[in-house]
């Protein structure tokens, strides 16, 4: 009798991207990647170095207000101080979706086989994102603003998600969290108008977490394949009621508050705004077109997609 290999069970199976990839060849050039690309924030980046007067803590045109009517009345320096704390906003965001990302790696990994390279590298990537909350919490912790934990309710939808979700919502949920900041970084670690610590901190993020995104996108590509039909009905459900969750989270009101400004003039003008809409639907538009190739939007759940104002 011949035992089938994973690569003789999916050949010939493809999506609208082509042929699906060898889950194992796709782990180890990730394994030998993370070997040769991997990073200590605590021994690569200066943590003593004070920061720089006059540097924004994340690029101007991505702060919430650019552009608004409150903008053009805020001082330079009342600006500066709104990124720095959009900055620890968008921090505490992470470390809050990476504890979720680890729980759902470890629950797909739990019953496979725990010495094959597909294993081996979730393990890996479970290492870094516990590098890469320490280096979000020491940012934090490292200026004079707080650290700020999403709502109540977007803790306790979390936990709920991390509960129900399948494989291919995991996945979908892992790419959401991870490529809308990534575009972002990407914008951010190159520019000098940046404090150097914070284009260090995003520089390591944006080369390691490449290669997490690799990982979830071929194995969602498999998933979206051979997943049941409910599977894949469920997952395009609930990953749009995520993105609306995601986004809603994605803005700290506290931050306005903390600056001094009024809180809810503005959360409404940060709704009203094109420039933000904008911002947002070109962060995830990599994401969004990739799902609408792999059929994940579609549906119920592309209209949540559509509320979630992540896609246009």
């Amino acid at each position: 009798m011949t035992t089938l290999t994973e690569a003789d069970a999916l050949e010939g199976l493809r999506d609208a991207l082509g042929l699906l990839k060898d889950r194992e060849q796709v782990a180890e050039r990730l394994l030998d990647s993370s070997a040769k690309h991997s990073f200590d924030p605590d021994k690569e980046l200066d943590w003593d170095a004070p920061f720089e007067d006059g540097k924004w803590f994340w690029p101007p045109e991505l702060v919430s207000l650019y552009d608004t009517p409150l903008w053009k009345r805020m001082s330079e320096e009342q600006r500066i101080l709104l990124s720095q704390h959009e900055a620890n906003a968008l921090a505490s965001l992470g470390i809050w979706f990476e504890l979720i990302l680890m729980q759902l790696l470890v629950r797909h990994i739990y019953d496979k086989s725990a010495t094959s390279a597909h294993v081996r590298y979730a393990l890996t990537e479970i290492e870094d994102e516990c590098r890469h909350s320490k280096m979000f919490a020491r940012l934090i912790s490292r200026g004079d603003a707080p650290w700020y934990p999403v709502s109540p309710a977007h803790q306790r939808l979390g936990r709920l998600f991390k509960t129900i979700s399948t494989t291919p919502g995991s996945f979908t949920a892992t790419l959401l969290g991870e490529e809308v900041l990534d575009w972002m970084q990407r914008l951010t670690f190159p520019d000098e108008r940046v404090q150097t610590l914070v284009r260090g901190v995003t520089r390591i993020h944006v080369v390691e977490e490449a290669r997490h995104v690799r990982y979830a996108r071929e194995e969602l590509r498999r998933q979206m394949v051979t997943a049941p039909k409910w599977s894949q009905e469920f997952t395009r459900v609930t990953s749009g009621e995520f993105a609306r969750v995601f986004s809603d989270a994605f803005i700290n009101p506290d931050v306005y508050t903390n600056v001094g400004l009024d809180r809810r003039e503005a959360v409404a003008q940060v709704k009203a705004s094109g420039h933000r809409a904008e911002i947002m639907q070109t962060g995830a538009k990599r994401l969004t077109d990739f799902l609408d190739d792999i059929g994940v939007l579609r549906g119920v759940g592309r209209r949540l997609w559509r509320s979630s104002g992540l896609l246009a």
